[in-house]
């Protein structure tokens, strides 16, 4: 994942942009192929075609889209560390009664 000095242009909501990312050039234009998508469905859907307005709209679904997935992620860890401990306890015990 090299920087790109260069970077690469990208269209979203009908404006262009010049970006550089240390990510690969397809990924970035991933990125911004959904920012599009979800400014266009946002649109549709509350009638309103301020870039300002749907960038922030945007957003505030990204950000609730990563929050849920954060809570998700620390629902699983404690899932997965709680399954960890009784594991570990039955090895322990079947050690114990092998020994």
């Amino acid at each position: 994942m090299a920087g790109k000095s260069e970077g690469i242009r990208v269209q979203i909501y009908d404006q262009y942009y010049q970006l550089r990312s240390e990510s690969d050039d397809s990924y970035t234009r991933e990125l911004a192929q959904a920012v599009d998508a979800a400014m266009r469905t946002i649109a549709e859907k509350t009638r309103t075609f301020d870039s300002l307005r749907l960038a922030v709209l945007a957003a505030l679904h990204f950000a609730d889209e990563c929050e849920r997935l954060k809570q998700k992620h620390e629902r699983l860890n404690g899932l997965l560390a709680a399954k960890v401990e009784q594991f570990g306890k039955a090895l322990d015990s079947a050690l114990k009664k092998a020994g």
